[in-house]
């Protein structure tokens, strides 16, 4: 399914990478089922992806207006393509990130969180986001962050231990779960 992209300010995952992320999560049995909470989100490849694999839960934060409705529109063309009541919850909240997690309650539901920052972010931001992220998490969640190669590994907090680096041209993905 092609997705629209916002005309400029994001970064969009490509294709190979995001091949990539899903078979990872597929093989850690961690699609079907599952919430998601896509960070960063642009035009919402990522979440919505897990939503075409199976998630069941998905929302995707992006404090850009004009992305935000990319990501809008896009999750609606998601949303089309299933039938019936089996189609997966889809959220886009407008909202800088660390805004967002900031309002969350400590109730462990997100299983899946992929963050996807512009490689301008700053570590410290990064390292802020990952914190506030920690008690959001589901038990055995699995945390994802692409950044370019040419930044340092993310500032793990307390409470999330790294357990994978791949890297694919100028893009690294880094896994981490709770431990």
């Amino acid at each position: 399914m092609r997705l629209d992209v916002p005309k400029s300010g994001t970064r969009p995952t490509s294709d190979r990478v995001r091949e990539a992320i899903f078979s990872t999560l597929e093989s850690w049995g961690f699609v079907d089922g599952v919430s998601v909470l896509d960070l960063y989100a642009g035009s919402g490849a990522l979440g919505l992806e897990a939503a075409s694999r199976g998630a069941a839960r998905v929302v995707l934060v992006e404090k850009h207006a004009p992305a935000a409705q990319v990501a809008s529109a896009n999750a609606r063309t998601v949303l089309g393509a299933f039938r019936g009541g089996d189609a997966p919850r889809i959220d886009v909240v407008r909202q800088s990130v660390q805004t967002f997690l900031d309002a969350q309650t400590a109730n462990p539901v997100w299983d899946v969180a992929l963050l996807d920052p512009p490689y301008d972010l700053s570590e410290e931001e990064l390292s802020g986001n990952l914190a506030a992220l920690v008690p959001l998490l589901a038990p055995d969640a699995a945390v994802l962050v692409e950044r370019s190669t040419r930044t340092p590994e993310p500032r793990w907090p307390e409470g999330l231990a790294p357990i994978r680096e791949k890297r694919y041209g100028e893009t690294a993905l880094w896994w981490a779960e709770l431990g």
